[in-house]
């Protein structure tokens, strides 16, 4: 019989070995700022369903709107919304084949990060 040789193949990274990257980390980011963007458009559209059904339903949803609970969700929603537009636009860049270095790529995640942050506090001065 052949004698059966153990072929050397990589290994995976294992999670606790592995090294987050800042851009898997905005990847991610993009991603769950836009499945956070629909709860927050859940929350303003059953909003505005409320006002149209009538007085009691509008203040129970504008109850939870104006909560501590609500101000966080919306706040949230707006660092969503600013995070999410960048990174789109830095996806656009992307596909023009420019930016694709690792240091433009970092410095393209941390412009994502700080520019949202930024809009996010000028939103919430003039709102």
């Amino acid at each position: 019989m052949a004698e059966q040789k153990r072929v050397e193949r990589p290994l995976s990274p294992h999670l606790q070995i592995y090294r987050v990257q800042l851009t898997s980390m905005t990847s991610i980011f993009t991603r769950i700022t836009g499945n956070g963007l629909i709860v927050g458009t859940m929350l303003v559209t059953w909003w505005l369903l409320a006002a149209a059904l009538g007085p009691e339903q509008f203040a129970i949803a504008d109850w939870v709107l104006t909560s501590w609970f609500g101000d966080l969700v919306l706040l949230l929603s707006v660092w969503a919304l600013w995070y999410h537009y960048l990174a789109g636009l830095r996806h656009l860049y992307w596909d023009t084949g420019n930016g694709l270095e690792i240091e433009i790529a970092q410095k393209l995640g941390w412009a994502c990060i700080g520019g949202s942050l930024i809009l996010t506090i000028l939103t919430v001065i003039v709102i």
